[in-house]
């Protein structure tokens, strides 16, 4: 064995050792992690509460007690954290207790979820799932954001919510997706909760949500929190716009209450919100606050006899030299709720009042934890005492906590039978790979039309998922005309609606997923498992004319990044399909719906040749394969270079195969159909060959700027191997004609005739 070959081989035991080294320490990290698992049961307190349903006075005495003993341990934690020198967000998460702890009283994790859009309000998500049972106190206090489950930001907890908080305004058409898979799946009681900030609403995915869920009619109810508190300044300073004209003309009905903290109000609201959404309303609670009108005002004074704290807001005013007749406004949710000072400080800061503090990154630093603690507002009356006693006293609740089943678990998977009945284009059609994919679809919603969904784009007869659409129920297709980001997040929301066998399929072009949609994928970056990995959904995306084959509308290279979005998100992927042709377009999709887990399916739009096997008019593929990452497609005796080609231009490097074996040098072609690829199969390629050659139809960089896609995925693996290289592809995007795609690729060079130059030198150098 060469030098050469001795370092390469070592330089890939090397990377497999670290490899392997990483997963050991994945493994010690989850195991030290007793919250996640694949089934958690908790034995909780035993509320429960009926919207629609009177609100008793234990009930009353019951929230409140809890909500004060998830402020205490929301404080306790913080206070921790300032201890390692860090903030987190107290004010916002001791505003979201109250109605968080109301909607875990109400859901029943079967038809009725939740989820919270404002995600840095963690801590008293935690806090509120603490009080309940489900989390231990201790692990609460001192794990928050210094372990891998009491993250920083809302994370699945045991009884917590499965969609991970990301971006503020996701969760609106994350949990419109959510709401609409469980009405399919679980009839008119599915419910979900939403609870979100007064600054994500105006977030395009947050509109395109309010949009969605008013369009298809979801089951859902948006609580905002609004306390007019963002992070550099006051809501009024920075977004100064009434939510209500905008949300409401999108559709939500508004259901406007005083404040998020009368108990009564708030239930009462809820009862309404749930006949709504049993109607295919969904709704906004919204709480107006307390302000002077003409016939009464409202005033410091005011606040303090509200909230039983008359002695401390006068001692906070006069420090400030602010009258206690001074009119202001109450927000009907306030930040830092039960935390006295703080509390203050944000009222007299929504005021534009001396003294006034955002709290929006805050927390314990230089405060005194006991001081805090001993506030009036965060004191059990003795009534509470007994309310909360009684409680403990009776049955628990057993609520159990499943993770979603794992990528590679059987889902949609077609009698063979049927398979191979399926009708695929012959070998002599030049048609569009879209043929394959369509008669697949349309195989899946016949034998599964209630488990299959489909979220489109205006783009159906392009794409070419309108014929399967058409075979499923109302209420399992989506069309969301132009709105890509929000449809895309929808059906993220879709993937969380079920751990039985399900198809949730989002349809549009690859130049719009690229531009727009990204955050489709980007919400799988933040959703973790119940057992800790974070994984993609069970979600099919599928990408319609990836690369140059758009058309002769004209040259922009929209479609061109498709390699490099997949290959970026492929730690969270089951599979990734680039089909060569009809036929593998069929079996990408065949395979994609017979495993559970996040998938991408990218589809030139043009036409393209039915491959054949070497020396033979018989099809590559035949309707009954299984589908494999890699195809050997031309094999010969002696050769030296290897041509590795992903997708589209397959049928190139064939012919170029064939030119060179006339020029006297063999080489072997392999169609590559997607990733993951098997971990050993470029270094099994590079022992077997001196030269490899990469073609695909997308960006690659170049050698002097860094390259990328396919090409760069081959080389960094190669790295310091003697394999030779080369590669074909989109290196500048800058300049190109505007034909169709064979003219486009003889610009960039991408022609049978090059590629056969490049493997003959290779052949012979």
């Amino acid at each position: 064995m060469s030098t050469g070959s001795t370092n390469k081989q070592s330089a890939l035991r090397a990377a497999h050792d670290r490899s392997d080294s990483q997963q050991v320490r994945n493994e010690q990290l989850l195991a030290k992690t007793p919250t996640l698992r694949d089934r958690v049961e908790s034995d909780v307190l035993p509320l429960i509460l009926e919207p629609g349903q009177p609100l008793s006075d234990s009930d009353t005495l019951s929230l409140a007690a809890l909500e004060k003993r998830a402020a205490r341990i929301a404080i306790r934690a913080v206070a921790s954290l300032a201890r390692v020198n860090d903030i987190d967000h107290l004010g916002g998460g001791l505003d979201l207790i109250p109605p968080l702890l109301m909607t875990l009283a109400c859901v029943d994790y079967d038809r009725r979820h939740y989820t919270i859009e404002h995600g840095h309000t963690s801590i008293g998500y935690y806090s509120a799932l603490a009080a309940f049972g489900f989390l231990d106190v201790e692990n609460v206090v001192s794990g928050f954001r210094r372990s891998l489950d009491i993250a920083g930001h809302v994370s699945w907890v045991p009884g917590g919510t499965q969609l991970s908080s990301g971006r503020l305004g996701v969760m609106m058409p994350v949990g419109t997706g959510f709401a609409l898979g469980l009405r399919a799946n679980k009839g008119d009681d599915a419910l979900v909760v939403c609870h979100c900030g007064d600054a994500g609403w105006i977030s395009g995915q947050a509109l395109n949500g309010f949009a969605a869920a008013s369009l298809h009619r979801a089951p859902i109810i948006f609580v905002m929190h609004r306390n007019g508190i963002q992070l550099s300044g006051t809501t009024a300073r920075i977004m100064s716009k009434d939510p209500r004209p905008t949300i409401a003309s999108l559709g939500i009905e508004i259901l406007e209450i005083r404040s998020l903290h009368d108990r009564s109000q708030l239930f009462e609201a809820y009862g309404q919100a749930f006949q709504l959404a049993r109607e295919g309303r969904p709704s906004l609670v919204y709480p107006t606050g307390y302000s002077s009108s003409q016939h009464s005002k409202v005033t410091l004074a005011d606040f303090g006899r509200m909230y039983d704290v008359v002695g401390e807001v006068a001692s906070f005013a006069a420090k400030q030299g602010v009258p206690l007749g001074t009119e202001i406004w109450i927000p009907g949710a306030l930040m830092s709720f039960r935390d006295i000072h703080a509390m203050l400080e944000c009222l007299f800061y929504v005021n534009n009042l001396p003294g006034g503090e955002g709290h929006h990154d805050g927390g314990m630093k230089g405060r005194d934890e006991a001081d805090v603690l001993s506030g009036a507002m965060l004191r059990l009356s003795e009534q509470e005492d007994r309310a909360l006693a009684a409680l403990q006293a009776k049955p628990p609740r057993r609520v159990s906590t499943v993770a979603r089943p794992p990528k590679g678990t059987p889902n949609l998977v077609l009698p063979p039978h049927e398979i191979k009945a399926a009708r695929l284009p012959l070998p002599g059609a030049f048609v569009t790979a879209r043929v394959g994919a369509e008669e697949a679809y349309v195989l899946i919603a016949s034998r599964f039309p209630k488990q299959c969904f489909v979220v489109s784009c205006d783009l159906d007869p392009s794409t070419r998922l309108g014929k399967a659409a058409a075979l499923l129920p109302s209420g399992h297709r989506f069309e969301m005309s132009i709105q890509e980001q929000a449809a895309a997040l929808m059906t993220g929301g879709l993937g969380f609606c079920a751990p039985e066998p399900q198809l949730n399929v989002f349809s549009t072009f690859t130049a719009f997923i690229e531009g727009i949609a990204r955050e489709g994928f980007e919400l799988w970056r933040y959703q973790r498992n119940l057992n800790g990995r974070n994984e993609g959904l069970n979600v099919l995306m599928h990408l319609s004319h990836v690369g140059t084959c758009t058309g002769r509308d004209h040259y922009s290279g929209w479609s061109l990044d498709w390699v490099n979005l997949a290959l970026g998100y492929l730690p969270y992927l089951r599979r990734f399909y680039a089909p060569a042709d009809a036929r593998s377009a069929f079996l990408a999709v065949i395979d994609a719906a017979g495993e559970r887990g996040g998938h991408i399916v990218a589809i030139p739009r043009d036409g393209l040749p039915i491959l054949t096997k070497q020396g033979s008019d018989e099809a590559l593929w035949a309707p009954e394969d299984a589908w494999e990452p890699v195809t050997l497609f031309r094999q010969h005796a002696g050769a030296s270079v290897a041509v590795l080609a992903l997708g589209a231009p397959a049928f190139v490097a064939g012919e170029a195969c064939d030119i060179a074996l006339e020029l006297g040098v063999a080489s072997d072609v392999y169609v590559i159909n997607g990733f993951p690829l098997a971990q050993s199969f470029l270094s099994e390629i590079s022992a077997r060959y001196r030269s490899i050659v990469t073609i695909e139809d997308g960006l690659i960089g170049s050698t002097e700027g860094g390259l990328r896609g396919f090409a760069g995925y081959v080389a960094s693996l190669l790295s310091g191997s003697p394999t030779r290289l080369q590669h074909f592809g989109i290196s500048d995007p800058q300049v190109a004609p505007s034909e169709y795609y064979t003219g486009v690729w003889d610009h960039f060079g991408m022609t049978k005739d090059e590629v056969a130059a490049q493997i003959v030198a290779l052949g012979r150098g």
